[in-house]
């Protein structure tokens, strides 16, 4: 596994395993939140073989598949509810842990608590460049 640390209750990695779940509980994660399409993985990596390894290892599973067409204001918003309401530590994952930082860096910029420059600076230290995103995450703490 390839868990990259974002902010103190966020974290994202690359795709997972039904293996890795047990793991991910021992290492204190109380949440997994899909991002990745049913579409993009065969079916022994799919959501619910993804569910069923979760929560046998007493993970809450959530599931908020992402593409760039779903990226809407409703899923940013859902996300941060999942984050907000996790019991511990959450881990996002996608295809390479891109989309699940996208994800969390407009959600920052919504609720307005970091600059971009904070917001950009995490995403990096997690090793996402996503300098790309800047007018659009200014954008967004301007809603």
């Amino acid at each position: 596994m390839d868990i990259r640390h974002i902010d103190e209750s966020y974290h994202v990695s690359p795709q997972i395993t039904p293996e890795d779940a047990a793991a991910l509980a021992e290492a204190g994660f109380s949440t997994l939140i899909c991002n990745r399409p049913d579409a993009e993985v065969p079916p022994a990596l799919q959501a619910e073989a993804m569910r069923q390894a979760a929560e046998a290892a007493g993970l809450d599973f959530h599931v908020l598949p992402l593409t760039h067409q779903t990226m809407t204001p409703d899923n940013i918003a859902e996300q941060a509810r999942l984050v907000a309401e996790a019991k511990g530590p959450v881990l996002a994952y996608c295809a390479s842990g891109t989309r699940c930082t996208v994800i969390w860096s407009l959600a920052q910029a919504m609720a307005g608590d970091r600059s971009t420059d904070e917001i950009l600076a995490k995403a990096a230290e997690g090793g996402y460049d996503l300098a790309g995103l800047r007018p659009q995450l200014d954008l967004m703490r301007q809603i």
